[in-house]
């Protein structure tokens, strides 16, 4: 039987005894841990790398936990996020969880509670992403019109117009998705990567070429041309659909 796999959480901290601590604790908790003591280089490191779980002190010597937020947010790095701070204030409180924290603990703190409530996450993360098709289409969006097909996220299925519905897989309705909400606009093939696989996708892989062949195909097969999807030489796409 395969372990199960230890979540990565990043632990942004100035107090270098306390981050050791920490550490420590969630270690032994079954835990993996990357400790940053300055907001610079955790942001370095979430820019290239997934981690499950940021706790995020607010005050540090180079920047603060909200401002350290509002640039993950701007990057679309959705990274769950813990505030740990001595502020108890309840003005603070509130605004860290405006700007997108999930939980906010206060200095002191048991170390039981800290990790139950970062399991706590950890578990609403999962059920959130569950409803994910792709990074930029969800099992609860609704049905949408293309090039006369009907597109359903919540079957993973498309509607043709011969009456064929076709199961398809989760980047071919991603790229679809994409393109219905980019129309008559240059769409960078960088772009349209981050948009369906992520933020930390490799824009160099040929992978979105073979989903585009695919997608293609699947059209093509079912009496539907795709030329109104065209290459934009050394810069990505651009989809024109026919005037209805």
């Amino acid at each position: 039987m395969c372990a199960e796999p230890r979540p990565l959480i990043v632990v942004v901290e100035d107090e270098v005894e306390l981050s050791k601590i920490i550490s420590q604790h969630l270690e032994e908790a079954g835990m993996n841990v990357q400790v940053y003591n300055r907001g610079a280089p955790a942001l370095r490191f979430l820019q290239s790398n997934f981690a499950n779980l940021i706790l995020l002190d607010i005050n540090m010597p180079d920047t603060n936990g909200f401002e350290l937020l509002e640039q993950l947010k701007e990057q679309d790095i959705s990274t769950p996020v813990v505030f740990l701070t001595a502020n108890f204030q309840d003005e603070t409180k509130v605004k860290g969880l405006n700007l997108g924290g999930d939980d906010y603990i206060t200095k002191p703190f048991s170390y039981t509670e800290l990790i139950a409530r970062i399991h706590a996450v950890l578990r609403r993360a999962e059920s959130k992403a569950d409803h994910h098709v792709t990074k930029n289409l969800r099992t609860t969006d609704g049905p949408f019109e293309f090039l006369g097909t009907k597109v359903h996220p919540d079957r993973l299925e498309i509607e043709f117009p011969n009456g064929t519905t076709l199961k398809t897989g989760r980047k071919e309705l991603g790229i679809l998705a994409h393109l219905h909400s980019h129309v008559g606009v240059v769409i960078t093939r960088k772009e349209l990567i981050h948009s369906v696989w992520g933020i930390h996708a490799d824009i160099r892989s040929r992978s979105l070429d073979q989903y585009i062949v695919k997608v293609r195909a699947a059209f093509a097969k079912n009496g539907i041309s795709l030329d109104c999807f065209k290459t934009v030489h050394g810069i990505g796409y651009i989809f024109e659909p026919p005037a209805q």
